[in-house]
């Protein structure tokens, strides 16, 4: 019997809300339902296994700080999967190696899911989600300063688990997502353009500066 690796499904179906914003990016796509999202620092997301969209910054950019605003269609009940990465240089984790400023970078994301037909928000962000991390790093934060990162940082890296994104993949195993503040995140750059939704929360897994690469998968049930 083939074991699932963890991940517990969430149904989300909010159907009163601050609405959907009325400012902020060009809305790239076309679709029934429009997604407003800021990551620090690279988001992907997809509807199942196809890819709806993405950050349009590469996360090899080191502050790619920005807002998006991507339209799709889709029926309900929406299976939506996020790939989530925060900016590092290599697998230790750190970024401006061998600069004064050599550190650990921090992460955050916040999104909210647009329903046009009904002029209503969907989903959001938020403590209600599951996610996982595929690469940890550095585990020793000791080695931020390090004249050799890479001898002395230690990581944790997995492949994304085969078939998570599929709706009935079982995601019990994986963490509650924790809510940050703005301050705790360090927003910038793209966050306020958004009107975001009272109940959109900014989420990352427990720990923003050594947690890199998550994944985390939110259903979306008909409102």
């Amino acid at each position: 019997m083939k074991k699932l690796v963890g991940f517990a499904v969430v149904l989300v179906c909010l159907g009163c809300g601050d609405g959907a914003a009325d400012s902020g990016p060009d809305i790239v796509g076309d679709g029934r339902f429009v997604l407003d999202a800021w990551a620090d620092n690279w988001f992907a997301v997809y509807l199942g296994d196809r890819e709806v969209g993405e950050d349009s910054v590469p996360i090899t950019s080191e502050r790619s700080f920005n807002a998006e605003r991507i339209a799709f269609d889709g029926e309900y009940p929406l299976v939506l999967n996020f790939i989530l990465k925060d900016y590092k240089e290599n697998d230790t984790g750190l970024e401006y190696i061998g600069a004064p400023n050599q550190q650990m970078g921090d992460a955050g994301f916040i999104m909210q899911l647009h329903d046009t037909t009904t002029d209503s928000v969907v989903a959001v962000s938020s403590a209600a989600w599951k996610c996982t991390v595929i690469h940890r790093a550095p585990l020793n934060k000791d080695c931020e300063k390090s004249a050799d990162p890479a001898s002395d940082c230690m990581s944790e890296i997995s492949d994304e688990p085969a078939g998570w994104m599929a709706a009935d993949h079982d995601v019990s195993a994986w963490e509650t997502a924790h809510e940050y503040t703005a301050d705790q995140v360090g927003t910038k750059d793209g966050y306020d353009q958004i009107a975001w939704d009272a109940a959109a929360r900014l989420i990352w897994t427990a720990d923003l500066e050594a947690d890199n690469t998550v994944l985390c998968k939110v259903i979306v049930a008909e409102p």
